[in-house]
């Protein structure tokens, strides 16, 4: 006669702590690859508010030309 397991489906010893790091851990990693790729997208109209600034020293100057780069680069975008 063969034994049976009496624990059905247990495959690995994982606790319900380790489920809820994993979790955690999993939705920090998505919330950084989003802000990433929202960094990525803006460079340019970042270092254009920056040179900006530089040259300007004026952070009202600075926010206008970023807005300004940020439209035109979305509108470019969408005309792909």
């Amino acid at each position: 006669m063969r034994v049976v397991s009496t624990v059905a489906f247990q495959i690995l010893p994982i606790g319900s702590g380790e489920i809820i790091i994993f979790l955690v851990l999993l939705i920090i990693g998505v919330i950084v690859i989003i802000l990433l790729k929202a960094v990525i997208h803006f460079i340019l109209p970042i270092v254009a508010a920056v040179v900006v600034w530089y040259f300007m020293h004026s952070l009202i100057y600075a926010g206008v030309a970023f807005l300004v780069v940020a439209l035109i680069q979305m509108l470019v975008r969408r005309g792909r």
